[in-house]
């Protein structure tokens, strides 16, 4: 998990090119994101973790690797293209994908379907964020 998110950082001077997007005016909440999605990772560690004890199937492992890889990519690529709507589309497909995850998962472990959820949740949320300041940044 580590490896990824390490290997999928955007560089400081992309990153300050991020930083410097205009944000929509009810995005009050932006200081608590790094918290949300730090509350997000460590569901999904345990949710794998769970469901690998209950399972050891490595093909849910490996569906837990794409979706962490597409929630990590999404700044990144951002970052790297300089351009908000592949933010958007990456955002959409790794939701998609954790709806599929969790469905995966729901066979194997009550609770590790169960962590997914926040991310479930938060996803669309950081997704339209994304496209709103689409229309501000063009």
């Amino acid at each position: 998990m580590a490896l990824v998110v390490v290997s999928l950082n955007p560089r400081r001077a992309d990153f300050a090119w991020f930083l410097q997007l205009r944000r929509p005016p009810w995005l009050t909440f932006e200081p608590l994101i790094p918290l949300i999605w730090l509350l997000i990772y460590g569901c999904f560690f345990v949710s794998a973790l769970l469901v690998w004890t209950a399972s050891g199937r490595w093909d849910l492992m490996a569906g837990y690797l794409l979706l962490l890889v597409l929630v990590q990519s999404y700044t990144w690529l951002i970052c790297r293209t300089r351009r908000l709507d592949s933010g958007t589309a990456v955002g959409f497909i790794g939701w998609v994908w954790g709806i599929a995850l969790t469905i995966a998962v729901a066979r194997v472990s009550a609770v590790g379907w169960l962590l997914l959820v926040p991310y479930l949740l938060w996803s669309p949320v950081g997704t339209f964020v994304t496209w709103q300041m689409q229309r501000l940044n063009r």
